[in-house]
């Protein structure tokens, strides 16, 4: 769906297209396998394309509500993802509302801890916009429960893009948040942690990350029913010293680590979050 709605404002770069043209290469191995495939050529499609052009894909399509839990092509009981976007176009849709960002995937994983099921929701919007977490709380509101969550990774970088129709450079506290989309956003559980995945957030015009952003998440998490917090990770464990944000779910749910133990699991050899090598002779 990204890659058909590129355009003269939303081109393709390089990579993308390169990607594209791998996503073509997997499936075509797929049929000719009769849906089964190996490493190297796994592939899932998320979300329908249109016109039905992936209706005959079975087993490597998702669809939108869809459940699945398969992790290289095994099943992975510790997991469930659920997914929520992208949505397919509407008559109604405007070229801005079908752009890149707003086709991005929409995920709510429900994770396991310490062997019991559910003991974390994380719930990872993309780069989606308002206009996108508008539909979602349109099409959920009466099954919340589909986009609740422990963490929140906050959309676009913590963008005021994803909460307002209006421009936060322009008119700051001025602006209007959209109800809808912030109700789409508020479904935290009890302790949420709502993250920015940003550079340090300050009080400017940047957008993204957008003071006014943090602000809105913020009051979401401090409310008494969630009594959680808001992290950025561009700020942690220090501004100056940024480090890795890592979290552990255990039978009692979310936990984040505290940098010492965080930075052990990037050195380790092998170890989950390791930093990949530095590039210079085209190896990784």
């Amino acid at each position: 769906m990204v890659f058909r709605r590129a355009s003269r404002n939303h081109v393709l770069c390089d990579d993308a297209k390169a990607f594209n043209s791998e996503a073509r290469r997997r499936v075509r191995k797929h049929r000719e396998s009769l849906w089964s495939a190996g490493d190297g050529d796994r592939i899932l499609i998320l979300g329908e394309d249109e016109n039905g052009k992936t209706d005959d894909l079975h087993n490597i399509l998702v669809r939108v509500d869809q459940e699945f839990s398969r992790v290289n092509g095994q099943n992975d009981h510790s997991m469930r993802a659920r997914l929520l976007a992208p949505l397919p176009a509407s008559d109604d849709d405007d070229e801005d509302l079908l752009s890149k960002n707003n086709s991005s995937t929409i995920l709510r994983f429900s994770l396991s801890g310490g062997r019991t099921g559910d003991r974390c929701r994380f719930l990872t919007g993309g780069d989606a916009e308002v206009a996108i977490w508008e539909k979602l709380w349109g099409r959920y509101h009466q099954h919340a429960d589909c986009l609740s969550y422990d963490i929140l990774l906050c959309p676009h970088h913590c963008s005021w893009h994803s909460l307002s129709h209006d421009s936060w450079s322009e008119l700051r506290e001025k602006g209007e948040v959209s109800r809808y989309a912030l109700s789409a956003l508020s479904q935290a559980r009890k302790g949420a942690t709502i993250v920015a995945s940003s550079n340090s957030i300050k009080d400017d015009d940047n957008d993204p990350p957008c003071i006014g952003a943090k602000r809105v998440y913020d009051a979401v998490v401090r409310q008494q029913q969630v009594s959680g917090s808001f992290k950025c990770v561009g700020e942690r464990p220090t501004e100056r010293s940024p480090g890795v944000m890592e979290f552990e779910i255990g039978a009692n749910g979310a936990r984040l680590k505290s940098s010492l133990m965080a930075a052990s699991a990037v050195v380790g050899p092998g170890a989950i979050g390791r930093q990949p090598l530095a590039h210079g002779n085209g190896k990784s």
